[in-house]
């Protein structure tokens, strides 16, 4: 039984037995929230950072934009930080450094588009994390159906989303998109059984299926 049905049994169990109320539960206090000062900071190196986080393995995707006010060419860059948020509302997540300079053309067109990339674009990842190329120069791709950001040809899946939040992360922002449509990659690889692009301790790797 998924957590779904444990829901609903659980609900008719309690509509079932509901002949004496329960005793009404006492609120737990909120902890204060607060922020970190400056010299409360872990004696974190980089270096060790970046190795231990690179033992969690994720997968890669290109996140599109389509020109602001029509002009120009889009925007786009390569993403491991991406995630699933909220189902209801329906809300995804990325988060890009601060520094980028996609960044702003993503946020003038106020929409954007999640290409989960195939193992097979490996090369196609390498050049949207190029910065200052023509990173769409031969790059096959047609708009997206609400935002008219580029959904990439052969991608895994696509989810194409409204800016819904931005919130300040470090030396990192926090964009919430709403999900405005979604899918997997038409005719592409992943109705063709395709795998996705995995990045494992700086590199790219393939997935094993369990025999």
């Amino acid at each position: 039984m998924g957590h779904a049905g444990m829901a609903a049994a659980a609900v008719r169990y309690l509509r079932s037995a509901g002949a004496s109320a329960p005793a009404p539960v006492e609120a737990l206090p909120r902890p204060e929230l607060r922020c970190v000062g400056e010299d409360e900071r872990a004696p974190v190196d980089q270096g060790e950072f970046r190795r231990v986080l690179g033992n969690f393995a994720t997968g890669v995707t290109v996140v599109t934009a389509p020109p602001a006010d029509g002009e120009g060419s889009p925007a786009g860059f390569a993403c491991q930080s991406f995630s699933s948020l909220s189902l209801d509302p329906p809300l995804v997540a990325f988060m890009v450094g601060r520094t980028s300079t996609t960044w702003p053309r993503i946020a003038r067109a106020g929409v954007f588009c999640v290409n989960v990339l195939d193992e097979r674009q490996g090369e196609l990842c390498r050049a949207f994390a190029v910065s200052g190329a023509d990173k769409f120069a031969g790059v096959a791709h047609e708009p997206a159906p609400v935002s008219g950001a580029p959904r990439l040809t052969g991608a895994l899946a696509w989810i194409d989303c409204t800016i819904h939040a931005v919130h300040t992360g470090g030396d990192h922002l926090i964009v919430v998109g709403r999900v405005d449509a979604l899918g997997t990659g038409e005719g592409g690889s992943a109705d063709a059984g395709g795998s996705p692009l995995v990045f494992h301790r700086g590199r790219f790797v393939r997935l094993r299926e369990e025999r």
